[in-house]
């Protein structure tokens, strides 16, 4: 049947039983426990409400070869990405994982039992084989690869699983619709042909406009399906997108389209992920798929070079139409044409027509600095979301990281610089010096070892880089004496969106910092009294790159503040 799901029937494990459903939940109780991480809650709940149909399970061994070599399951099945749950030999040991055995799958925020799965096998796997044989390369730029080399366990746990209950959201609970909730949504309306629209970017008026054209040309609706699992890093956020979305829905002819989300977790693994994203859509109602050029690319590889050809994606999922029964519609790259005040496919627009673009560097350039971003290109209402999420430069938070040894000057330069900030307005300021939040951050005071310091420093980092995704201008004077703390506070930063950390290495010589010492905390240190110092029986490693390079013997306080505002001013941000 042509809008059946994919293998024929959708695999809806959701216990629905009252008395079943208690009875999981009263043997989940005493079973061990695995708690995933987020991308094995977005595969788990995908496998339950059958959006991975076939599937009812993890992939054994025979099912995650036979996917990884030629993208089908053992029974024959058309499947392109191996769903797996990693696992250590440690978690083998301590839950006495075996054949038979069974595990109850938890949701790490709210510990409920979601599944139970019985183990059919554990087996060890080649990392570099499977990044090869389903990435097309074993290339750490590759984000999937990346991911497996920092995060994924030695083994995998393969078994089928019985759904005790769906994971609980807390957001847009009224468009996330299970594979059967959509087709019944679409029987309901009489919706008979569906296009979907796989995106994990925020959509302005070309992708309204291509929507809107291939469901004109299929005579069909359309099924706008975002991600808002795991998506490539350094994406918009999914609060964003779906607030963007859904201020671009009244865009659309009166009952054209819908939006429902889709929990996946992306691996961005270009052409494989294609086909998968279809099988996912057929699964769901779909009859028809949008698949664009160089479709769920991560970008440049280690060389320089896309990952993936333009079409590559478009090409497999041809070659696979006969069994995947969704019918794919190229995307169609939309262009503005000021002389008509319309989008045109660019191959349909005559050569020598004036046209106007914005491309995403353009556009996070304009979302940066508050400047004018077209009625052409986006609706204002879309805009208007993006802007409340992405300010202007002088309105972002940033970081400034002080680092140097004891009585190096840099408490001093922190108040100053603090006081300046809050002279100039616009932002709250926020300023942590080492010794004065140790306490209240749970360090064990002033003997501590090397381990306690870099857990302190990172302590630091985290509300540091908490405060400035709320927009605050934070200054974090800690001495950091190890390199690994520093660069720990600087991902910290990068995490929250803006990446406005900026590390100031105060230089002091030793020789000035102890000569200067009115507490004789040098002298403490020397004499054997006081253990773990920076600069005595501590390294202090040298910032191999930082942002700004002073020295109070050089320089005075003043000078000093006015440099790093300098530092600030280059970026925009003061």
């Amino acid at each position: 049947m042509a809008n059946a799901p994919h293998g024929g029937q959708l695999k809806d494990l959701v216990a629905r039983d009252a008395h079943l459903r208690e009875s999981l939940i009263e043997e989940s109780r005493s079973l061990p426990d695995i708690y995933l991480n987020e991308r094995q809650l977005c595969d788990l709940e995908l496998i339950c409400n059958g959006g991975f149909s076939p599937l009812e399970g993890f992939m054994n061994q025979a099912d995650y070869e036979s996917v990884r070599d030629t993208l089908r399951l053992k029974s024959g099945d058309l499947f392109s990405m191996p769903i797996t749950l990693d696992v250590s030999q440690e978690d083998i040991d301590s839950l006495k994982l075996a054949a038979g055995s069974r595990i109850a799958l938890r949701d790490p925020r709210d510990e409920a039992a979601l599944a139970i799965l019985t183990v059919e096998d554990i087996y060890r796997f080649d990392k570099a084989l499977e990044a090869e044989r389903v990435m097309g390369a074993d290339d750490p730029a590759h984000p999937s690869v990346a991911y497996a080399r920092k995060n994924v366990k030695e083994f995998y746990v393969g078994g089928k699983v019985q759904a005790v209950q769906p994971p609980q959201h807390f957001d847009y609970v009224d468009i996330r619709f299970t594979p059967a909730e959509l087709r019944a949504h679409f029987k309901k309306v009489s919706w008979r042909k569906v296009v979907a629209f796989q995106t994990r970017n925020p959509m302005h008026r070309a992708h309204r406009e291509l929507t809107v054209r291939a469901a004109r040309q299929h005579q069909a609706n359309v099924l706008i399906h975002p991600v808002v699992g795991l998506t490539k890093p350094g994406d918009v956020d999914h609060y964003t997108r779906v607030r963007a979305y859904q201020a671009l829905m009244p865009k659309y002819p009166n009952g054209m389209a819908t939006l429902a989300l889709l929990p996946l977790a992306m691996r961005m693994a270009g052409p494989r992920e294609a086909v998968w994203h279809a099988i996912i859509r057929k699964n769901f109602g779909a009859t028809h798929f949008i698949v664009g050029r160089d479709h769920a690319g991560p970008g440049k590889n280690s060389q320089g070079k896309d990952f993936y050809g333009p079409y590559d994606a478009q090409e497999l999922v041809t070659k696979y139409k006969d069994e995947l029964h969704i019918e794919m519609v190229p995307f169609q790259m939309m262009t503005y044409l000021p002389g008509s005040d319309e989008y045109q496919p660019v191959d349909e627009v005559p050569k020598g027509t004036p046209t106007a673009d914005i491309s995403g560097t353009e556009l996070r350039k304009r979302l940066r600095t508050g400047a004018a971003i077209p009625d052409w290109f986006s609706y204002e209402a879309v805009v208007k979301v993006l802007r409340e999420s992405y300010p202007p430069r002088l309105k972002q938070g940033f970081v400034i990281l002080l680092t140097g040894l004891h009585n190096s000057g840099k408490d001093t330069i922190a108040k100053a610089l603090s006081v300046v900030l809050q002279q100039q307005g616009g932002r709250s300021v926020s300023l942590l010096l080492g010794e004065a939040v140790r306490q209240d951050l749970g360090s064990i005071g002033d003997d501590v070892t090397a381990e306690d310091k870099d857990a302190n420093v990172r302590r630091i980092g985290f509300v540091a880089a908490e405060l400035s995704r709320a927009g605050a201008a934070v200054i974090a004077a800690p001495t950091a004496p190890l390199a690994k703390s520093r660069q720990a506070v600087r991902d910290l930063v990068a995490s929250t969106g803006s990446g406005n950390y900026f590390e100031v290495h105060v230089s002091t010589p030793i020789e000035h910092c102890e000569k200067t010492d009115r507490r004789g905390v040098y002298k403490r240190a020397r004499d054997g009294s006081l253990k773990g110092f920076a600069g005595v029986d501590l390294e202090y490693e040298t910032p191999s790159k930082p942002e700004l390079v002073v020295d109070l013997t050089q320089m005075t306080v003043p000078e000093i503040v006015h440099a790093i505002i300098l530092t600030l001013e280059t970026q925009s941000l003061v």
